[in-house]
């Protein structure tokens, strides 16, 4: 994606209904993707991908062969959902794609309880979604982009193969 159409991704996204578009959409230099990456590394093609965005929640946009794909880290999927640049920047401009994606009023709600993410930060939920956690206000916090994405990443790989419904209790972080 190149520099002129994030800005008017950026500009776009700035309506009256939504936050501005510089919550909702965040950029890290190439070394901090790599280390936030790193425990993703789990899903076929993600170490060939580029990231180019993220959301406030720290999913990622990234390019490679055949256009562009989308790392759901609360939902631990990649899905390559766009062929070029036009079609992620049509799709991202739909109210529907922008709430799928980047969830415009839950940033608005934590942005109203002061949750604002720093320049190396994204907003996390304290207990993630996949173990059981909810998408609320109330279970938010701000963490450092790679620190959120390497918890999210270890969570997903340990919980893939899992039948739903699991019971899990107790969670160490790289063996901590």
């Amino acid at each position: 994606m190149q520099i002129a159409e994030i800005r008017q991704l950026r500009s776009h996204l700035g309506g009256a209904h939504y936050v501005e578009a510089v919550d909702l959409i965040r950029r890290f230099d190439a070394d901090t993707y790599v280390a936030a990456l790193d425990s993703w590394g789990w899903i076929p093609g993600v170490a060939s991908l580029a990231p180019r965005l993220a959301s406030a929640f720290g999913d990622v946009f990234l390019e490679g062969d055949g256009g562009f794909w989308f790392l759901d880290t609360i939902g631990g999927t990649l899905q390559h959902r766009w062929p070029d640049g036009a079609a992620l920047q049509a799709d991202i401009n739909t109210p529907a794609s922008q709430e799928e994606l980047l969830m415009p009023e839950l940033v608005a709600a934590a942005t109203d309880v002061g949750l604002v993410p720093g320049r190396a930060q994204v907003l996390s939920f304290k207990i993630p979604p996949v173990l059981g956690g909810s998408l609320a206000v109330e279970n938010m916090e701000v963490s450092d982009f790679v620190v959120a994405l390497t918890v999210s990443g270890q969570i997903h790989r340990h919980v893939k193969d899992l039948p739903p419904g699991t019971p899990i209790s107790g969670i160490s972080v790289d063996g901590r």
